[in-house]
């Protein structure tokens, strides 16, 4: 399996950082002083109940949402005030647990929106070709997005991230609509992103994808960290596994 080119390299080597997170939604903490590190090279899982705020984390973390307390730090970098834009520019991706597409556009052009984004026009051509590549999806290029099922979209918008070659990597629910086989590839591609030097935050339900992917997990419920540690050691918890 071949790469995008510049996955993860060439970047700094801090990674991305949570300090004290909070997130109020009508007045409630739905993420409640959150301690969080994503280390590059590595996969870092985030697992925990529905409902326990691990998508308006990455929100907090990704810019899509602003916390109302907290520090995030992106490689020593204060991002916290920072809008989602610009930390796409400082080498932060994300995929949303609602997969987002551009239905309009071709799968190509899809991704090209992600290449761009990060990067400018330089080298997009070759980003995007090989994003394709990676996910499999280059006999797909010209298709519009527009009716494609569910496990595709999810590729297309995971291609969409990898074309700027992220330092920091942010995954929600990537297994959600896709078959066995589509689920093994993305955990090969999951892998492949991590050796070449980004860090991967993994939210996800499969724990058995987890176990295979990531170096190490924190656990949420009720938008506060009850567990973290090595994924091994955490996934074999009982209490664990009594929240789900």
């Amino acid at each position: 399996m071949s790469s995008v080119g510049g996955v993860g390299g060439g970047w700094g080597r801090v990674g991305l950082t949570g300090r004290g997170v909070v997130r109020r939604l009508g007045g409630v903490a739905v993420v409640d002083g959150v301690d969080l590190r994503v280390r590059p090279g590595r996969v870092t899982a985030l697992v925990g109940p529905n409902g326990a705020g691990k998508s308006v984390l990455l929100d907090c973390l990704s810019g899509v949402a602003r916390p109302d307390g907290g520090r995030i730090l992106l490689d020593g970098r204060d991002v916290t005030r920072t809008p989602c834009h610009r930390r796409a520019r400082l080498g932060l991706a994300r995929t949303f647990q609602q997969v987002a597409s551009f239905p309009e556009l071709t799968v190509a052009e899809n991704v090209r929106v992600g290449a761009e984004q990060h990067h400018g026009a330089a080298d997009v051509p070759a980003r995007v070709a090989g994003a394709l590549r990676l996910l499999g999806l280059t006999a797909l290029a010209h298709r519009p997005a527009d009716g494609l099922p569910l496990g595709v979209l999810r590729l297309v918008e995971l291609a969409r991230a990898l074309a700027g070659a992220p330092r920091v990597l942010l995954v929600d629910e990537v297994s959600v609509g896709l078959d066995a086989a589509q689920v093994a590839w993305v955990a090969r591609v999951l892998a492949l992103v991590a050796r070449e030097g980004a860090g991967v935050l993994l939210v996800e339900h499969d724990l058995g994808l987890v176990g295979r992917l990531a170096a190490s997990a924190y656990v949420l419920d009720a938008g506060r960290v009850v567990a973290a540690g090595p994924s091994e050691r955490v996934l074999a918890d009982d209490r664990v596994r009594r929240l789900w």
